[in-house]
């Protein structure tokens, strides 16, 4: 609606997130279809890809499958929630898209100094495949999180526990009985994703160990035993 209004502000570019905040992924197909659609409009496709290597891990292909080669003209590629202390990078794909990109560094009113150091912490990761194993490591202990709950939800040892997403990265959404969550942040972090609903997102991370996994399923078993 108001498309070619010159009275309504125009869309230019459609951002989507891979993998999802809910820790769902898009498909090649999926991606290639909003591209063309953007495209056909005139619009740009830009990939939000804070953990774009837990979605490169999940669907076992190379990043190129669903960015450049689906259509996608930018991307921002994610370093910190996949090992690297600070330092993401936003990457052209399509030349035509980059103009005002520098100018737009500014926006937030100053380059980071040292770039040197920011930028050692991506060739440390891509070099080699260090950030795909670290992506394959918390994809791999969030569905160690998600059978160890399901089965202690088989089994009766967890109680009243239930799952709003399916686990396709590094996240597993689920709803607890009222109470468990904050009774479990006493030695657990985690976010509340709606809070009206008990609704809690646990994510896994390239340093969570099986031991933390473990650990983290035991507590949920004590704090929801007969319910």
């Amino acid at each position: 609606m108001g498309w070619g209004d010159e009275h309504r502000a125009q869309p230019l570019v459609v951002s989507i997130t891979q993998s999802t905040e809910l820790g769902t992924l898009y498909s090649i197909e999926e991606i290639r279809a909003l591209a063309d659609h953007a495209h056909a409009r005139g619009m740009r496709l830009h990939l939000d890809g804070a953990r774009l290597s837990n979605a490169a891990a999940a669907l076992d292909v190379p990043l190129r499958a669903f960015t450049r080669d689906a259509g996608v003209d930018v991307l921002s590629f994610g370093g910190t929630k996949n090992g690297a202390m600070l330092g993401e990078a936003i990457v052209v794909l399509e030349p035509a898209a980059s103009d005002g990109l520098i100018f737009s560094r500014k926006y937030s009113m100053q380059l980071a100094s040292k770039m040197r150091f920011v930028s050692a912490q991506l060739i440390a990761l891509l070099e080699g495949d260090l950030w795909l194993r670290n992506a394959r490591h918390s994809n791999a202990m969030a569905q160690r999180l998600r059978a160890g709950v399901e089965a202690g939800i088989a089994d009766g040892t967890i109680g009243g526990v239930g799952f709003t997403q399916q686990t396709q990265s590094n996240a597993v959404f689920a709803t607890l009985p009222d109470g468990v969550a904050d009774r479990l942040r006493e030695s657990f972090r985690f976010y509340d994703w709606d809070a009206a609903k008990n609704e809690v997102r646990w994510m896994c991370s390239f340093d969570t160990t099986e031991d933390d996994v473990d650990a983290f399923i035991a507590a949920i078993a004590r704090e929801t035993a007969g319910a």
